[in-house]
């Protein structure tokens, strides 16, 4: 069940811990009084209650005789605030006992704790943004990259909104006509165009078949494209790894089967944020442990975008059959990744590299320790990633919930147009269009959004946004 949203919430605003500043947040229609009965003003005899909204004032937190702090004090009158309420929030310095002092006080005043992303969800609630837009601000504070920063600021401004309301505008329209006809089914008329309908469902398919594509991209945007480093023990995965990264994240040993669990870490190319995977070598082991490793590496395989597929320069006399049999056997078996083969070790290479082994779809030679090569497969990595719809500042689809909501849509809207073509009546593809309708306002909240949903969407926020 949702809280109360009558209640004044309170909650720290800034990261926790000590620092410079921090920020104590207050909202709802009694937080300009509350705070008032914690301020005193340095420079005047004014109170908060008499400030215009947008303003800020020096003044001390007290507790009766008691000065906790000196701080500013921001306020917000409604709407013109973030949440569309009264909001004050005071700016205190930074120590941890200061924050937990001014919290307990106005608790003891009148607020409550807010909980996981009550602001935003007062803001939502009070349509200061819709439910995508709110959904945004969490993608927002967690980006990692200019690629899942910038798909949340076109979210968070109402770009996909905007996207979504003109189809349900459209289609709406038509929905109306169909209700009409049934209201005068007795004199046979016909107030919705049935080439015009089916143009427009042809043109709603095209547009939410886009949509829901762009999800394939989005999602590897926000948590990061997943990339498996793979190959036999001792071929210079880990060595790979840390040339990647700059630094010695994985421990690198001639002792073969050294990496016996998954290390990763991110780095970001071209503002794209990649979650590289060093993984335990590939081969037939006794060892209990190593075999664990080993499944693993699989299992990384399967859930990876790209795989890494390394071959040792030194051993590709004897074991060049080998090295191409697994890598025929593991792109059979995980379809649909990109596959780069790699050739580690060039450096001690003798000899030219088998044109059998160069004329490998997306080939590099490298060698990982020396850093040779490393910044060529930095490219071919964004240069085989598709991002045209983000250079073209396009809407694309981050959020899971929203991909589900865009694919039911679809399905009625082929339902729909179906039903156009089977000449079926007007009652039922009313029926079809009105579900079609119930999807895309899901993604906004243009219906009436159960509790349970709102209250999952908004826990996964930060208390105090």
């Amino acid at each position: 069940m949702l809280a109360n949203i009558n209640d004044t919430i309170v909650a720290l605003a800034t990261a926790n811990g000590a620092g410079a500043i921090a920020v104590i947040r207050l909202s709802g229609n009694k937080a300009i009084d509350l705070a008032n009965t914690v301020f005193k003003s340095a420079v005047n005899s004014k109170t908060l209650k008499d400030k215009a909204t947008h303003t800020i004032s020096l003044g001390d937190v007290v507790d009766g005789d008691r000065i906790i702090d000196r701080a500013l004090f921001s306020v917000f009158k409604n709407p013109h605030s973030y949440t569309g309420e009264h909001v004050v929030e005071i700016s205190c310095h930074g120590s941890v006992y200061i924050q937990q002092q001014i919290i307990q006080l106005l608790i003891k005043k009148g607020a409550r704790m807010a909980t996981p992303g009550e602001f935003t969800m007062r803001a939502y609630l009070n349509g200061k943004m819709d439910l995508a837009q709110a959904e945004a601000v969490a993608d927002l504070i967690s980006a990692n990259s200019s690629a899942s920063h910038q798909t949340a600021m076109h979210q968070m401004r109402g770009g996909f909104s905007m996207d979504l309301s003109n189809l349900r505008e459209e289609l709406i329209h038509f929905a109306a006509m169909i209700e009409l006809e049934l209201d005068f089914s007795e004199e046979d008329v016909e107030f919705a165009d049935r080439s015009e309908l089916n143009t427009l469902l042809t043109k709603l398919d095209k547009s939410l078949k886009y949509l829901s594509d762009s999800f394939a991209l989005g999602h590897v945007i926000k948590e990061g494209i997943p990339v498996a480093i793979v190959g036999e023990p001792n071929v210079g995965k880990s060595t790979l790894l840390n040339a990647l990264l700059n630094e010695d994240r994985a421990i690198v040993s001639d002792i073969e089967g050294t990496t016996r669990d998954t290390i990763e870490d991110e780095l970001v190319l071209d503002g794209i944020c990649y979650r590289f995977i060093d993984t335990a070598g590939i081969r037939k082991t006794e060892d209990t442990i190593e075999s664990i490793g080993i499944q693993k590496t699989f299992e990384k395989i399967g859930s990876s975008r790209v795989v890494l597929y390394m071959m040792d320069a030194k051993k590709l006399a004897e074991k060049q059959n080998t090295y191409l049999n697994e890598i025929k056997e593991i792109s059979a078996k995980y379809t649909g990744k990109l596959f780069i083969p790699i050739l580690n070790k060039v450096d001690v290479l003798e000899g030219e590299t088998p044109d059998v082994i160069k004329q490998l779809e997306h080939f590099i030679g490298l060698s990982a320790k020396q850093k040779q090569g490393v910044e060529q497969l930095t490219n071919l990595l964004t240069s085989l990633i598709q991002t045209g719809a983000l250079t073209n500042n396009d809407t694309i689809v981050t959020n899971t919930r929203h991909y589900e909501a865009l694919i039911q849509a679809l399905e009625y809207v082929r339902k729909t147009k179906d039903g156009l073509q089977m000449q079926i009546p007007g009652d039922l593809l009313a029926m079809d269009i009105r579900q079609a309708l119930f999807h895309l306002g899901e993604i906004t909240g243009n219906i009436d959004v159960d509790e349970d949903i709102l209250g999952k969407i908004f826990s996964s926020f930060c208390i105090g946004k």
